[in-house]
Parts: C-alpha cells; structure tokens; sequence
C-alpha cells in the first residue's frame, strides 16, 4: 500500500513537493487556502483541501484532510512579515492537537529556518547541535513552535531548517540590486536551491530519518558583497552598495550531519 501524506501549504515549494512525492509514488493530500488554486492542486494528482490555519482554531475540512495518513509535512511561513503581531504559535498549536487526534499519523515533518540561529560579529559555525537562540519575535515563535512538535509524544518529528530560499525567479539579488547603505557585507552567505530542499525532503521520507533536527545550506559561503555584487553583474543587475560603518554580523550554517545522515550530496551551486 502507497504511503499517504498531508502537505501543509502548496505555495513555492510545497506545490512542487507534492508533485514530486506523487511522482514517486505517494498519495498526496494537499492544502491551500484559496479556492482558485483547488483545481491546480487537481490537475497533478494531488487530493485538494481549502483549510485555513488561525489563531482561533482551524477553518476547513482538517479531519478529512488528515485522516489516513501516515505522515504530515507542515511548510507554512508564519507570513509574521505582512502581520508582525500575529500568533503563528496558537495556529500551529490548533493544528498539532488535530494531528495527535488523528489515529494514523506516525510523523511529521516541519519546514522551518536557519533564521532561528542569531547572527554575531564572530560569524559562529552553526551545527545540528548549535541551540537556537535568535531573539526577534519571528524566530522566537518559529523556535517555539520546534519545541511543541517535539514535546508531543504522538508522532516522530524531523525538523529541517532551510537557509535562504532559491530558485527560478526568486533570488534576493533581485531585491538588492541597486540599492545602498546595504549592511553586513562581510557576513557568509547561507542559501539553498529549491531543487535540493525538494530532493532532502524526498530523501528524508524514503530513508524515514524520522527524530532529527537538521540544517540546510549550500556548503560554501562567501561574504554577501562579493557574492551579491558577482551575481549582479553576471544577470545584468545593478550592482548593490554596501556600509561598511558598522561591524557585519552573520552566521555560517553547517550542513554536514545532514549530508552524513542521508549520504546527500547538493545538486545546485547558488
């Protein structure tokens, strides 16, 4: 019998996850929270479901949308940018206690960020071991929300924290070109492609590396002016313009028990 799983969120890389999980071979539930988008969801075989997540509880058929399935992969982004005082912790809190109610589900697998970790002068090396410790509200809440998928004793949870996402159309080149007074210059850059996020999130399933934590970033990292100020100019970007009046805080995201864990090797250089 094919593996069921419940996707949280088909936006930028959930909608290509699904694809790819239904390509190799599993039976996908997918969640919008657009109805324009249901037949999309359709067209790639994949079962659609509108559920909303608020701090109030849960709007939509959640019961159906979870029921029968062995794993549920949570890839929603707090969206703390557009609504800074929201509580992205009460939403997911509604959603984990709808998932211990849930007699099928064994896993859940929770897309989170590198930005839980705080950037210094010192620019720490960031292991699977290094505790979070970012204080601005956005990581305090994504911090929290790893703390109760772990505590809940019905279901095995794997945390993959991704660094900055790439891909296609989306590079924050394309934000920075031109502009000035850009801080940080000499803090390391710490992106993943889409393509390898999709291909750890497949190979995290088929090896049911269930229970980890683990860090996502292409192994290397040059500092942000030399690597924004190349790639500006090698796409015809205006090149961005950096401060150097204050020290560069940064971080440099170690990706290596990741790697050992699923023998990965990354497949797209940012």
């Amino acid at each position: 019998m094919n593996t069921q799983i419940s996707i949280i969120g088909c936006g930028w890389l959930g909608l290509p996850l699904a694809k790819l999980l239904v390509e190799n071979g599993f039976i996908i539930k997918g969640s919008t929270t657009s109805k324009a988008k249901l037949a999309s969801l359709k067209q790639y075989h994949i079962q659609p479901y509108v559920i909303t997540l608020n701090p109030s509880g849960i709007t939509g058929p959640y019961v159906q949308f979870l029921a029968g399935s062995d794993t549920v992969i949570i890839n929603i982004p707090p969206g703390l940018r557009k609504n800074p005082s929201k509580n992205h912790v009460a939403e997911v809190e509604h959603l984990i206690q709808a998932i211990e109610e849930t007699q099928s589900i064994k896993n859940v697998l929770y897309i989170s960020s590198t930005s839980v970790f705080k950037d210094t002068v010192d620019f720490p090396i960031i292991t699977a071991e290094t505790p979070p410790n970012a204080t601005s509200d956005s990581a305090k809440q994504l911090i929290k929300i790893e703390q109760m998928l772990q505590a809940s004793s019905s279901f095995n949870t794997t945390i993959l924290r991704f660094g900055g996402l790439i891909g296609e159309t989306r590079h924050p080149a394309k934000f920075l070109a031109g502009r000035t007074n850009i801080s940080n210059p000499k803090a390391p850059i710490n992106l993943i492609h889409k393509t390898d996020c999709l291909a750890i999130i497949l190979s995290t399933l088929k090896n049911s590396l269930w229970n980890q934590t683990l860090n996502a970033a292409y192994p290397s990292h040059p500092n942000k002016k030399e690597y924004y100020t190349n790639y500006c100019k090698q796409n015809d970007l205006a090149v961005p313009h950096y401060s150097f009046s204050e020290e560069s805080e940064g971080k440099i995201i170690d990706s290596s028990s990741l790697v050992q864990l699923l023998d990965y090797n990354f497949k797209e250089t940012p």
